[in-house]
Order: C-alpha cells, then structure tokens, then sequence
C-alpha cells in the first residue's frame, strides 16, 4: 500500500485554512488541519474536515450524461458529449447569433483560479452577453460601491484586525461564516485579540449571532444600515467629529455627503432602526473617538432593498472618521496580480459598460442579476437567451423564486451543466459534464491576497487523480469554445494578454511551443505582479516554481502597508467620490417599506456551521447531531401566532409560502425571523429527504421592482412575512 501526506488548502471560504491529506493508493481517506500552515496554524472547520466525504460520495457525476427521449440519463463518451454540444450550438448561433448563448457560474468557481481564467477568457473572446454569477446573491454590491468611491469595482477594503481598537461590524457573523470578503483564518482569535488588548467589538444584527454573544451586540431591525449609517454620519457631521485632515486629502463630494444624511438624525430613523437615539449617538462618538477603528459590512447588509447604499456608507463612515487606508483601520491588500490595473487598461472587469436586455440593469463586472435569468429565456425578441451553461451552481435553489427558472429552463434550446452532481437545477439539463473536485485539480488564490490583512498566498499541485472520467472545468471550457471556433485570449480586450504570452513564448525557448494554460498564465502574472520575481530579477520573488518549495505557503508580509489610497483611487484627482449622482440621488429618496398588517414581520438568513449550500448535504459528518432546518423565532412573536417550540409553523410572503419546524429564542429582535438558506433541495441526492427542510428563497421576489437597481442584487433580506400554525 502506497500512503501519502500532502499539503493543501480548503476552498470553502475565504480563509482557505490549511489541510493535510491523506491518500492511500490513490484514494483520499483523509482531511486534516495543516499544523505546519503559517495562519491557520492547525485550525479547520467541520466542512473542510468533511470534504473526505464530498471527494469519494458515490453520488457524484464521474462520467458525461446525456439526457434522452424519457428524461433519463444515459453514459457517453467525452467526445460524444462534446461533439455532439459543439453542433447544437454551432446551429444555434448560426441562426440566432452568439447573444443567444449565456453562462451561470456559482460561488466555488471564485476559489478556482483556472475555472474563472478560462470562463473570463472564454466571455470575452466569444462576446457572451447573457453571463450570470452568484455574486448577484452575495456580493456584486460592494463592487459597485467600490466603482463609485474609487473608481475600480475591485478595490475592496478590509478591516485591520491586528491593529484596530474598535470594530464596528454589521451583518456579519464571523464565527460561523469565518469571514466574508477578508480572507483571515482563526477569526475567533483576531476578535478576541482586540478585545485583550483593551478594544471593542460591536455587532449590528438582528439577531443575537454566535459572534453577537461573545461581543457587544446592537440589535437593529431588519433592512435597517441605511438608515442607521446615515444616522451616524449625521452625528459625527453635526457635532464635529469628522476627521476634517482626512477629508481634505482623501475626499471630495463631502458637503453633498453632508447635506444628504442631515434629514437622517437618530430620532428620526428609530422607527426604522429600532434602536434608541441616544444609543446611536454614543455609537457615532464612540467610533469617531477610537484612537483606531474599523467598519465590516457583510452578507446580512448586501441582501436588502438598499445593498449598494449600505457598502458605500460602510466605507464613507470609515472615511469621515479618518479610519480609511490608516492602520487599525480599513486598509487595502496588495493584489497577487495587478488585477484593477488590468481591468482599468484593457477595459474589462468594469460597471455598467453593458445593460440587460431585461430590466436595463448594468453589468457588474460583466454579469448580470440572476434574478433575471428566468425572464430572459421567456421573454421573446431579439438577444433571447436560448443556451445556457451553467458550472459549479445551482441557481434553481439560490436565487429567488426558483419556481420561475425552474419552469423557464425546459423553454432553452440547449441546457448544458458542468458539476460534481445532478442538483435540482441540472436534473433537465441536456448534458451534465463530470467536474473535478478541488482536491483534484491545482490551485493558487488569485484574488484572495488583496483581502488577507496579513499577505499571504499559497499554490497547491492536485492530491489525487480525478475520479473517473471528471474533468477540469477550464478543460471542458476550452474543449467547448474550439467546437465554435473561439479562443480565449485571443481577441477582445484580454488580446494583449495573448500578445504578451506570444512575446514571452519567443524570448524564453523552453516555452516556444507552450500553449496557454491555467499554470503557464498563473505564472507569468505572478513573475510580473507585484510581489513577483521579475523573471528572476527579484530574489524570493514569486513564481510557481518559488511557491512549489513553499507548499504550506508563504507569508508576504507583516501586514497590510497603509498610505496607499493614491495608488488605488482611478476617480480625477486620486480622491475618494463621496457624492456620486446614483448615491446622492437615494440618499435623498430613501423612504422606509410601507407597513402591510397582512405580513407584519420581516424574514432574515441565517448560516450555520454544519451546513454549506445543498452540495454537502450528502456528507454524513455533518449530517449528525443536532442539525435541522427550523426557522428562529422571537418567543412574543411566536405567541401572537400561537405557536409553540418545535411546531411546524407556514411562513408566508406575497410571493411564496413554505412551511418550517419552529425554534424560539430571544436570540431575535422582535419581528424577526431567521431562517437558514441552502436546504428544500429535491433532486439528485441519495439522502435529499434526510437534509429536509424548505427553501427560504421560495419566499421571494423576481419581480424586476424588487431586485436592486444599482448592482442587481437579489433582495432576501429584510422581506415581509407573516406567521401561522400549521395543524
């Protein structure tokens, strides 16, 4: 028996915290914490520990399927699959033109360098118009807050949790998530940490989180930061505690800023926020005073009717407080490769440069809301979404209302999937193509540097062959672009990237006949980035070849370098806009959600720790104990609809209605119920029915009222409803 113990990493999340695994004949049969890994330093999650049992599930797809005449699946040959997809779209395009082609692409692509290379590539050298993420549920509005102050959708700031004094958190609960939009293992005791050394940590949340209740907790209702981070800012304006030598060199727009949170004192948002006016004002003062602070927005504040409004104000706050690019602050990461730079050269990765066909939302970051995808396959007229593609995702269980993709998605001409297995989505696909687990294929984590507040990167070559025949997504994405005659990187704004590849592949001899590929593009971005080795230039630098003799990693540095908002800021004059039209203009008109007796209370989500989407449903580990489904009830509320612990309970909105086990807990504020996403899943797995539970997003809107305007997010949070037994 052969054994093996290699180093890598989870990508779960965003920590990424280092595993070791296992691998006896060629078969994983072991996940552990990497002791060795210089952040995590021997600390894992549950879900990565449990991976083991994702990596050798039997449900998983290990050969292409092809749907036939009964709504079976049958085997086929790669070839046969591939052959046969590249016809149908050929004939497609020749008779409806490439806009009718499109693409989803769900969350773990973010944690694949090559997957979201090739997709990119592929996007842009074909011209796709019709592409959707699962940003649209999760984080497409910090981006565009990010465009508007800074002008680069891709500048996003931290808080600097080694450094800071006081921590202002909202919708985020940390010890659960391990942290969104940052990338730092051992969360836990980087809060604590601040805490030791004397400072505070404030939690804004409806709920009573598992992190609330190590913390201070601010209970606000909700769908309520707009309101109460225009509060804020009103206080610290009109008692003076703006860092007025901060906003004359970082700022302009200040006094449009200034002038449209005036209306916004705390008595006249308590209604909506349901806090005290002297709570927030002890807040304002408390937070303007830290001799240090940082502001944290997360999901919880990315999913209401105001999302982009929110992130911006999270980051103006941190600003007028002149805690913005300040160590202890909120502080930008070095980017790994000089991605805003790129984008803003080669015009890609930008807002608004397209609109949907649908709504006329603007793209972000060249996607549109998913929300919409329904619409356009049914909607007829010219640009009618007629193909579709879908890899690592389940959109029918993650967006809104996937009654309405569910019955859109048999109208496609063309359904194609690239996944690990057949989920309530791709269950009437016309193909599903067997996937590559993480642990399969080799990874470095490209974007996620930029949020560590201590710069760290690491590279990981596969652990295992993969399973049967599953396949690399960017393989399967080439593969399918050669059968319709494109080539990522070959035209469109990323052709200087080929130029550049062309120009290295004739000064270096050992890469004359080197076609593009995942590791060979990871490596020259790297070499030429700014941690790089400049070809051997910069001694330690990086490369790949670097990091191979590093395989736990490497920490780049101490901490994140502050002073460097001039370098990140793209906007006239290298200042942070604090009065965009599209901020102003909301500001102005923000109107609270009109109260309807009928639905008197207001539905929120909820992560746990043992649950992780509906792909790890199949995992036992996490399948054990005291997991459920159950909607999180106030006990005041739970008596006013008559309901006891452990009912089962109907929660209903105008536009859906499902039925959950009810748990009471003064964890809640009054009108609140939370309930975790990522269950009601019916299709494809052998223990569907042991997992349960309902889908919280049957309760909402596709409505195109309802989805967001300026960044197309998906409104799940903060929506009414309205509670009863069920007999």
């Amino acid at each position: 028996m052969s054994t093996r113990e290699l180093p890598t990493y989870c990508r779960i999340c965003e920590p990424l915290c280092g595993l070791i695994a296992t691998v006896e004949d060629g078969r994983l049969v072991r996940l552990r914490a990497d002791k060795d890994h210089p952040l995590s330093r021997g600390n894992a999650c549950p879900k990565g520990i449990a991976f083991t049992e994702i990596q050798n599930d039997p449900d998983r797809v290990l050969h292409p399927l092809r749907r036939t005449a009964s709504g079976e699946f049958e085997r086929v040959s790669w070839d046969t699959a591939l052959d046969e997809i590249g016809e149908r779209l050929r004939a497609l395009i020749g008779e409806h033109g490439i806009d009718s082609l499109g693409w989803y692409f769900g969350n773990p692509s973010t944690f694949s360098y090559s997957h979201t290379l090739w997709m990119v590539g592929f996007q842009l050298a074909a011209g796709l118009k019709h592409v959707y993420s699962a940003g649209s549920q999760d984080i497409n509005n910090r981006f565009v807050a990010s465009e508007l102050l800074y002008g680069s959708a891709t500048s996003v700031p931290v808080p600097d949790l080694d450094r800071t004094d006081f921590l202002l958190m909202l919708g985020a609960n940390p010890l659960v998530s391990h942290g969104s939009a940052m990338s730092v293992p051992r969360v836990r005791d980087k809060l604590t940490g601040i805490t030791k050394r004397g400072g505070r940590v404030v939690v804004v949340d409806p709920r009573k989180t598992e992190t609330a209740k190590l913390f201070e907790h601010v209970g606000i209702r909700p769908d309520g930061d707009a309101w109460l981070l225009a509060a804020l800012l009103q206080v610290i304006f009109a008692e003076g505690l703006q860092d007025e030598q901060a906003l004359r060199r970082q700022a302009r727009g200040v006094r449009e800023l200034r002038s449209a949170v005036s209306r916004f004192t705390p008595e006249a948002t308590a209604g909506i926020t349901g806090l005290d006016p002297d709570l927030v004002r002890t807040l304002a003062r408390d937070l303007a005073r830290a001799d240090s602070a940082a502001v944290y927005g997360r999901t919880g504040t990315c999913l209401g009717r105001h999302a982009t409004l929110v992130a911006f104000l999270v980051d103006a706050l941190a600003l007028v407080t002149g805690n913005l690019d300040k160590p202890g602050g909120s502080v930008f990461g070095k980017e790994l490769v000089a991605v805003s730079e790129l984008s803003a050269r080669l015009g890609f990765a930008g807002y608004g440069r397209n609109h949907s066909r649908v709504g006329g939302f603007p793209d972000v970051l060249g996607t549109f809301p998913a929300a919409i995808m329904a619409k356009e396959i049914t909607t007829p007229g010219p640009g009618r979404l007629r193909a579709l593609f879908t890899s690592a995702g389940n959109p029918v269980s993650s967006v809104p209302n996937g009654r309405e993709l569910a019955s859109a998605l048999p109208e496609l001409d063309l359904f194609v999937s690239i996944d690990l297995y057949i989920n309530d989505t791709n269950r009437i696909a016309d193909y599903i193509l067997p996937a590559t687990t993480f642990l399969e294929r080799d990874d470095i984590p490209l974007p996620f540097t930029a949020l560590s507040p201590t710069p760290y990167t690491q590279y990981t070559e596969r652990v295992v062959e993969p399973y049967g025949e599953a396949r690399e997504e960017w393989r399967i994405i080439d593969a399918i672009a050669t059968r319709i005659g494109v080539q990522p990187f070959a035209v469109g704004p990323t052709r200087p990237l080929g130029r550049a590849l062309s120009s290295l592949r004739r000064r270096v001899p050992r890469l004359a006949s080197a076609r593009p590929t995942p590791p060979l593009l990871a490596d020259l971005a790297l070499r030429t980035g700014p941690y790089g080795d400049r070809f051997g230039l910069r001694r330690e630098g990086l490369s790949l070849r670097m990091l191979r003799r590093h395989p736990h990693g490497v920490v780049l540095a101490d901490s994140i370098a502050t002073g460097v908002l001039r370098n990140i800021v793209r906007h006239k004059g290298g200042r942070v806009l604090l009065d965009p039209d599209e901020i102003i203009i909301e500001l102005r008109t923000l109107t609270a959600r009109p109260a309807d007796p009928t639905y008197p209370l207001r539905v929120i989500g909820l992560r746990e720790l043992k649950s992780h989407n509906s792909w790890m449903h199949n995992v036992e580990p996490l399948m054990r104990g005291d997991r459920e489904h159950a909607a999180r009830i106030n006990p005041k509320d739970a008596a006013v609809a008559g309901i006891s612990d452990g009912d089962r309970c109907r929660v209903t909105s105008a536009h859906g209605s499902i039925e959950v086990t009810a748990r009471l807990t003064e964890d809640l504020t009054t009108g609140t119920i939370a309930i975790p996403h990522g269950w009601g899943h019916t299709g494809g797995w052998r223990r569907a029915n042991a997992a349960g539970g309902a889908n919280v997003n049957d309760l909402m809107s596709t409505d195109l009222a309802d989805v967001e305007r300026l960044a197309g997010m998906a409104n799940l949070n903060g929506v009414p409803v309205r509670l009863d037994p069920v007999s």
